[in-house]
């Protein structure tokens, strides 16, 4: 992995309980920074991708509590999701829902409590078997909940399904891929003008400032208790920054507005467009102060099922994008929350969540003027070797 000024990078490791990010492999892959001066559904079952060693390996994370109950501690998380299901409880009610990647079942049993006649809650990881399925018995509804171990794309479902739900983002959004999993579950199962929760997704990249972050990671070698350690700077910066950080930040951090990075919409999004991912764009700093590093961020928007036009293109979302006059950059968008569609969002002026924000640091920071502008693109790519890992190139100027 190339990370900064080229430095190479030790595989990533699972620093503490939580979300897996790389299961004993490289984790997101690339980071590269560089200075410069419901397609509609298909009629026929969609293809059964191989299971590899990496998505054993993966499923195998998931099998740690410690992922679980930090997932569920998250409590904008959790209470969106359950704020949702019962939003769309007229939708849910007497119909059969789909769980992709099920974990301890929380969200089939919220389905059940919404009444659904059926729930089919689907997960590849052991935990399905050892854990969900006492939850789902201990809380007096096997008659509804039917618990499936193995990967959606393997498991055997006799019947289409009116509701998928699932939380599959990961760090960045986009990281672990299980979206393609949902892609696969809804072009399988879920019959015409079905709901799938959430509906949309979109991710977000903005240039920070993080002057305490650098100066506890960095600037601690430049004075140790009266010693001069400036030698060991070089190797300070590469095991701090060289892979991309999961960090709480808040929005004083942020330079300007963000932009957009991918709109992905559930109902018609394809496997294919996900394996890489492109943006180019142009920043104005709003303040003078050094540049450390960019940041990305998601949100997720909770609508009802997807309306098709005459055309079958998919209505705007309600929670849609305002574009911000900035420069006159379309690209500059800012988020605004729906009073119809609910929104769960990791965007760094919100409540925090597990997910954090994920930072890509730049070595050495960048002093900035007000209104100075960075230019550039980056591109998110899925891992040849390990397609739930991220390569990320980042250019700019």
């Amino acid at each position: 992995m190339m990370l900064g000024n080229g430095y190479a990078s030790s595989p990533a490791s699972r620093r503490r309980r939580g979300r897996p990010r790389g299961g004993g492999a490289s984790g997101y892959g690339f980071w590269q920074p560089q200075s410069l001066h419901h397609h509609q559904q298909q009629e026929i079952s969609p293809v059964v991708p191989p299971c590899t060693e990496f998505d054993m390996a993966y499923f195998r994370a998931y099998s740690h509590i410690g992922v679980h109950e930090e997932m569920l501690k998250d409590r904008v998380r959790t209470e969106t999701y359950r704020a949702a299901i019962m939003r769309y409880q007229h939708l849910i009610s007497d119909k059969v829902v789909l769980d992709v990647g099920c974990g301890t079942g929380i969200l089939a049993i919220f389905c059940a409590f919404a009444g659904a006649r059926r729930v089919y809650a689907v997960d590849a990881s052991e935990i399905a078997v050892q854990q969900a399925s006492e939850v789902v018995k201990e809380n007096n509804l096997s008659d509804k909940v039917t618990v499936l171990l193995g990967r959606v794309e393997d498991v055997s479902i006799d019947e289409k399904v009116d509701v998928i739900v699932s939380e599959w983002m990961g760090y960045i959004l986009l990281y672990e891929s299980m979206l393609p999993s949902i892609i696969f579950a809804r072009d399988k199962w879920l019959k015409p003008g079905g709901l799938i929760l959430p509906s949309h997704a979109s991710l977000y990249m903005a240039p920070v400032t993080h002057a305490d972050r650098y100066r506890e990671s960095i600037d601690f070698w430049r004075d140790v208790y009266g010693i001069n350690m400036s030698a060991m700077l070089p190797l300070a910066k590469q095991c701090a920054f060289e892979e991309p950080c999961i960090e709480t930040i808040s929005g004083e951090n942020v330079l300007t507005w963000p932009i957009l990075v991918k709109e992905v919409d559930c109902y018609t999004v394809t496997i294919q467009e996900l394996e890489s991912v492109t943006a180019k764009f142009s920043f104005s700093s709003m303040l003078r102060a050094p540049l450390h590093g960019f940041a990305f961020w998601f949100d997720v928007v909770f609508n009802g099922p997807a309306n098709y036009s005459s055309n079958h293109h998919l209505q705007p979302p309600l929670g849609s994008l305002v574009d911000q006059q900035t420069h006159g950059s379309s690209q500059n968008k800012k988020r605004i929350k729906s009073d119809e569609g609910i929104v769960l969002s990791t965007a760094p002026e919100d409540a925090p969540t597990h997910w954090q924000q994920t930072l890509l640091y730049l070595y050495d920071p960048i002093e900035l003027q007000q209104d100075q502008k960075i230019e550039g693109s980056v591109t998110l790519s899925q891992s040849k070797e390990n397609a739930r890992f991220l390569n990320i190139h980042l250019e700019y100027l």
